[in-house]
């Protein structure tokens, strides 16, 4: 008797004795796949967004529950996507929860040989010192020709390919406020 149990616990003998060939009728479901559920299920809500690995803009839900993020999958709502990621897209799951991210920033001094790590805050009152710092010591209020132009050529900008149209609208105009001229991107290049 144990041994016709077993065999019946088996999906393939169980297409066999329901003549299921193409186990489309429920004879390959076992306990354990009877039992699984989608992770998002018990997600509290998704939050629509936009994968962050190129211009293409693929539309993503984020599934939080308790404030943690549990899943990313595409989002079937997006125009651009209907749903699709790409390998890199539908990777960024361990892109955001993953081990091996950093949350530390490395710095290496002027002159020095070593990096060190440094909180994402110092790293950022860095970048914003030397912006300043660099656009008061090259700010020019008038050009040779004594022309008034309020600007800085000491700071230049090269986007990415990752950068939207929106996020290029708003570092333009923060280029624009700081007197940035030289402001490019490498999907023109």
């Amino acid at each position: 008797m144990g041994i016709f149990k077993v065999l019946r616990s088996w999906p393939v003998a169980r297409q066999i004795a329901a003549g299921d060939a193409t186990a489309l009728d429920g004879t390959a479901v076992s306990e354990r796949t009877a039992e699984l559920r989608a992770r998002t299920v018990a997600a509290d809500r998704a939050v629509q967004s936009v994968c962050p690995y190129c211009a293409v803009g693929c539309g993503q839900k984020v599934y939080v529950k308790d404030g943690r993020i549990m899943d990313i999958e595409g989002d079937e709502d997006s125009p651009i996507s209907r749903g699709r990621l790409c390998p890199k897209g539908a990777a960024t799951f361990q892109l955001v929860t993953g081990d091996h991210r950093v949350h530390h920033c490395l710095y290496r001094r002027p002159g020095g040989k070593d990096w060190e790590l440094i909180p994402l805050e110092k790293a950022m009152d860095l970048v914003a010192e030397r912006v300043r710092d660099t656009r008061d010591r090259t700010w020019e209020q008038k050009d040779h020709k004594r022309k008034d132009v309020q600007r800085t050529l000491g700071i230049a900008h090269l986007g990415g390919a990752t950068l939207d149209d929106e996020e290029n609208y708003l570092l333009k105009k923060l280029y624009t406020a700081l007197g940035i001229v030289q402001v490019e991107n490498q999907a023109r290049i």
